[in-house]
C-alpha cells in the first residue's frame, strides 16, 4: 500500500511539473531544457542589467505593464527575484552576434548575450514563457505570473528574416507601422522590407520633388475589390492615401531600431511608377496627363505575360529620369541608415517602350538588342545611382533579365530559380518564393476566404527550405514573407492575412531545418492564437477548415474529397441546405457524391466533439468548376 501511495504521489507531482511547464516558443529555439519548478514574475521583481539594456528593459516594461500592473525596477546586485541581462566579456563564439543563453530557476532568471541584440531577443522569449494573459490590454486579476523553470540556448539559422510590408497600395499610418514592428519583432523578425512606392501611391517626402507627395500621394477612395472598381470620375475627390514626412520616417525607423528591426525601403522603378509620373508627367516616353491609380483595372494579365493600358513605366531613354532618381535615392540613403536601397524592378510592362523612338535611338546608340537589354541598362544606370551614396542595391528577380549588374542582390519571387541563377553567378539572394511566403493570397479553400488569385496555407509556408541544392549557403542571406496590400484595406483585415503564416516564415527564418515539426509546431500555434485573443490581434482560422477537391467519375457524377491542415478535424456536410453539426454524415476518407438535385454544399469541422471550423458554403456550380 505504501509503494502504490508513493507511486500516486510520484505521478501527482510530475504530472503537476509538466502542467506547469508546457514551453510554446515560436520560433523554436536550438535548445530547451525544462527543469523543476518555476519563477514567479511579482511587483518586486527587479532587474540586474548594464546601462546600456535599459531600453530593452523598458520596452519590456511597457509590453507586461498593461496586464500585469508592473514596472519592474533596476538594481545594482543580482539576487533573488533578480532578472539579470548580461553582455558576456568573453564572447562564445557559438551564439554569434544574435543568439543568447536563457536560464529560469526558482529564485532568478538570467540571459547572457554576445550583444544587446542577442538580450533583446532573450526577452523575447521570456515574454513567451509568461502566461498568455500576458498579451492583454488591461490588467488582469488573480493570475499568477510563473515562468517555467528551463534552460534555453538559441540562435539564428540566417541574418536575414524579414517581412515586406506594402503601404503604397493602401496607407497605414504611422502608429499601425509601429504596431506592426511590434509584432515582427516579437518573433524574432530583423528587418522590414517598407514597398513605399506604387502605382496607387508615393508614401515618402522627397523634399527637392514635393509633387510626389502633394499629387502623387493621393487617389479617389474606392470600397469592394480592388482591380474591378470603376474608373473614378473627374469630380471625385483624390483625398485618399497619405505619406511619411521625413520627421515621421526618422521616428519609424528609431522605433524600429530600438527593437533591433533594420528598415529597407524599397523605390519601385521603373514599372509600377504611375503615382511618381502623376506627379511629374515628362518622366514617361510618353507624355500626358496621368492619375494615380485607385485600383480600377490599367494592366492585361494573360498567361505568359502582361502589357499595360497606360503606361507606368519610367523611361529609360530619358536623362530627367536619372536626375529625378538621383535625387530621390540621394534623400532616401541619407535617411535610412540600412546598407540595402530595394529598386524594384519587377512587371515592368514594355509595349509602351516597343513603340517609342526614343527607346529605339538608345537600343541604337546602346547596343541593346531587346527589351530585357533595355530594363538592364536602366537598373545599371540606377545601380550607379544607388552605389554613389554608399548603399547596395537589391531588386526582384526580373532584374536578371538582360543580364544581372555586378554587385546586386536579388529578391526571388517567381519561385526559387532566379535566386539559384543568381547565387550561382556569386550575388547574394534573399528567398521569397510566391510558392511559400506570399502572404496576400488565400490561406484557406476559395469557399470562405476573401478572394485573391492564388492560395498558400499555412503548412506550404513552413515547408519552406531557402537554401536550394547544390547553391552555396552563404549566399542565401535568407528568407521573408512578402504582404502586398492591394486586397487590404484596412489594419484588421492586415492582420488576418499576416497571421499566423508569420509565424512560419518567422521560424523557418530562425530555426534550425533539422528542428522543424509540423504536429509540434501546429500545437504552439494554437497556443499563441491565446495570446492574440489576448493582445487583441486578429488572425486567420484557416487551419481548421477543411479544402474541398471535386472530379468526376466515369459516369460524369462529381466527387467531393476534403482535406485537412492539422489532425483531429472531423467535417461534417449537408447538401440539403440546412447547416450541418456533429449529427450529419461525416466525411470518411471516401469520395462524397454529390446528389443530382443538390443544394449548396455545407461543411464544417470539429475536434473532440466541439465546433472549431467555420461554416463553408460552396455552389454546385463552383463543384462543377472546379472538377474541370
Amino acid at each position: 500500500m505504501k509503494k502504490v501511495i508513493i507511486f500516486c504521489i510520484s505521478q501527482f507531482f510530475f504530472f503537476s511539473l509538466f502542467s506547469q511547464s508546457k514551453i510554446s516558443i515560436i520560433p523554436q529555439p536550438v535548445e530547451v531544457k525544462i527543469t523543476p519548478g518555476s519563477f514567479l514574475l511579482n511587483s518586486a521583481t527587479a532587474f540586474h542589467a548594464e546601462k546600456g539594456l535599459t531600453n530593452i528593459i523598458n520596452i519590456f516594461n511597457d509590453h507586461i505593464g498593461k496586464s500585469t500592473g508592473f514596472k519592474l525596477k533596476t538594481v545594482p546586485n543580482s539576487g533573488k527575484n533578480t532578472i539579470s541581462l548580461e553582455i558576456l566579456s568573453s564572447p562564445e563564439i557559438q551564439l554569434g552576434t544574435e543568439g543568447y543563453r536563457l536560464q529560469v530557476t526558482n529564485e532568478s532568471i538570467r540571459i547572457s548575450a554576445n550583444s544587446p541584440a542577442g538580450i533583446f531577443y532573450g526577452m523575447q522569449t521570456l515574454v513567451q514563457l509568461l502566461p498568455s494573459e500576458i498579451e492583454s490590454k488591461s490588467q488582469v486579476k488573480g493570475t499568477k505570473w510563473s515562468i517555467p523553470a528551463a534552460q534555453i540556448m538559441d540562435k539564428p539559422r540566417f541574418a536575414w528574416r524579414g517581412l515586406m510590408f506594402d503601404v503604397s497600395r493602401h496607407f497605414f499610418t504611422k502608429e499601425e507601422v509601429k504596431a506592426f514592428i511590434d509584432n515582427m519583432a516579437r518573433y524574432k523578425y530583423n528587418i522590414m522590407h517598407f514597398h513605399l512606392t506604387d502605382d496607387q501611391g508615393w508614401r515618402i517626402e522627397i523634399k527637392s520633388l514635393p509633387k510626389l507627395t502633394e499629387v502623387g500621394a493621393w487617389n479617389v477612395k474606392k470600397t469592394g475589390r480592388f482591380n474591378y472598381f470603376s474608373a473614378p470620375a473627374d469630380d471625385e475627390p483624390r483625398d485618399y492615401g497619405g505619406f511619411y514626412t521625413q520627421e515621421d520616417m526618422k521616428e519609424i525607423i528609431k522605433y524600429a531600431q530600438d527593437r533591433f528591426v533594420n528598415i529597407m525601403p524599397e523605390v519601385d522603378v521603373p514599372g509600377h511608377s504611375l503615382a511618381a509620373i502623376a506627379s511629374y508627367p515628362d518622366l514617361s516616353c510618353t507624355p500626358g496627363t496621368y492619375k494615380v491609380n485607385s485600383g480600377e483595372q490599367f494592366m492585361n494579365w494573360y498567361d505568359g505575360g502582361f502589357s499595360a493600358m497606360i503606361d507606368n513605366t519610367l523611361c529609360p531613354a530619358n536623362e530627367k529620369v536619372y536626375t529625378f532618381l538621383d535625387k530621390v535615392f540621394t534623400e532616401i540613403a541619407a535617411l535610412f541608415p540600412f546598407e540595402y536601397i530595394h529598386m524594384g524592378g519587377d512587371e515592368c510592362a514594355k509595349n509602351f517602350w516597343e513603340q517609342n523612338a526614343q527607346i529605339k535611338e538608345l537600343m541604337k546608340n546602346q547596343n541593346l538588342k531587346d527589351m530585357h537589354e533595355v530594363q538592364a541598362y536602366f537598373v545599371g544606370r540606377v545601380n550607379n545611382i544607388i552605389s554613389s551614396k554608399g548603399k547596395k542595391m537589391m531588386g526582384w528577380d526580373e532584374i536578371l533579365e538582360g543580364g544581372l549588374v555586378k554587385g546586386a542582390s536579388v529578391m526571388s519571387w517567381r519561385g526559387m530559380k532566379g535566386g539559384i541563377e543568381a547565387a550561382k553567378k556569386g550575388h547574394e539572394v534573399v528567398m521569397t518564393p510566391t510558392t511559400h511566403v506570399y502572404l496576400d493570397y488565400m490561406q484557406g479553400d476559395g469557399a470562405i476566404e476573401p478572394p485573391v488569385y492564388a492560395s498558400l496555407r499555412l503548412k506550404k509556408s513552413y515547408e519552406l527550405d531557402p537554401v536550394p541544392t547544390g547553391v552555396d549557403p552563404k549566399l542565401i542571406k535568407g528568407t521573408q514573407g512578402n504582404i502586398w496590400t492591394e486586397q487590404m484595406f484596412n489594419n484588421r483585415h492586415l492582420e488576418y492575412m499576416v497571421w499566423p503564416r508569420a509565424f512560419a516564415v518567422a521560424e523557418v527564418a530562425w530555426s534550425s531545418k533539422n528542428s522543424k515539426n509540423w504536429e509540434g509546431f501546429v500545437g504552439r500555434v494554437e497556443d499563441h492564437f491565446k495570446r492574440f485573443n489576448n493582445a487583441d490581434i486578429k488572425y486567420a482560422p484557416s487551419i481548421y477548415d477543411p479544402g474541398i477537391n471535386v472530379k468526376k467519375d466515369a459516369k460524369g457524377k462529381l466527387l467531393v474529397d476534403v482535406e485537412t491542415e492539422i489532425n483531429g478535424l472531423t467535417i461534417y456536410y449537408s447538401f440539403d441546405n440546412s447547416f450541418p453539426d456533429n449529427y450529419y454524415p461525416a466525411y470518411d476518407g471516401k469520395s462524397i457524391e454529390v446528389p443530382v438535385d443538390a443544394a449548396p454544399m455545407k461543411l464544417i469541422s470539429y475536434r473532440n466533439g466541439k465546433p472549431i471550423g467555420r461554416m463553408m458554403t460552396i455552389s454546385i456550380e463552383e463543384l462543377k468548376k472546379r472538377a474541370k
